[in-house]
């Protein structure tokens, strides 16, 4: 076990790195950052110091028999064990290997990764001007160069890649003519909204089931929320009987 290292005291109480991590901890994550260096936490052991020594002067001046710290505390706790019921309430909700395997086959239609195609495209004004570039390639000019030299789409610094999309991404008269494509294929110039493109698929994959594996732990989360939801209601429907519940709103 690694040393917790006295880091100061203050009235004989030891402050330690356990508990300055603690307090870094409780912080949001971009704050916490700042203090992970020596010089933060020597800044958060001053402030702990001061903490303890408020701590030590309320004390010494009865401030926690005072009847506003009392209510305040009594809010505090009654908080504390709500969620402390709860968490107990629900710790032994578990799910089953054979309830994620169950739902991963009965629901399998939802887990579809749909058909999706990789193109680059080359857009321009005109149809004369497509096809013109058309020619260039069939002359040799490689399809990503030509893309650099006429393409007014911001993709030619790519060679015209636009990524893999699935249906519903383009506008339809490019989408249409990518997937009628055959991989390697260019096209003859499309009409748009844009302008005219020539397009070049560069992969197909078809629609396909994803995997298991991938999905079973956000399948366990989702089961585990409903079940947990399922006796919070059951639990929270008993109490009802039991105590009495007005609603004015």
């Amino acid at each position: 076990m690694e040393e917790n290292k006295v880091l100061a005291s203050v009235n004989g109480k030891d402050i330690t790195e356990q508990d300055v991590y603690g307090f870094i901890n409780q912080l949001p994550a971009q704050t916490a950052t700042q203090f992970k260096t020596p010089e933060g936490m020597a800044t958060i052991v001053k402030e702990l110091v001061n903490q303890e020594l408020m701590y030590l002067d309320a004390m010494e001046k009865g401030l926690n028999e005072e009847e506003d710290f009392i209510n305040e505390l009594e809010k505090v706790k009654a908080s504390i064990l709500k969620q402390y019921a709860i968490r107990k309430l629900l710790a032994d909700v578990k799910v089953t290997e054979e309830e994620i395997l169950e739902f991963y086959k009965n629901e399998k239609d939802n887990f579809i990764e749909p058909e999706k195609v990789r193109a680059k495209h080359i857009l321009v004004e005109t149809e004369e001007k497509a096809k013109e570039i058309l020619e260039e390639i069939k002359n040799g000019l490689s399809f990503e160069e030509a893309a650099k030299k006429h393409s007014t789409c911001p993709s030619k610094t790519v060679g015209g890649d636009l990524g893999e999309f699935p249906r519903g991404k383009m506008v339809p008269e490019f989408e249409e003519a990518a997937f009628a494509l055959e991989e390697g294929e260019i096209s003859q110039p499309v009409k748009s909204q844009f302008g005219y493109h020539l397009i070049k698929l560069v992969s197909k994959k078809e629609a396909s089931l994803i995997p298991y594996e991938n999905l079973k732990d956000q399948i366990e989360r989702h089961l585990l929320g409903l079940k947990q939801q399922e006796k919070y209601t059951k639990r929270i429907d008993s109490l009802k009987t039991k105590y009495e519940v007005n609603m004015y709103i």
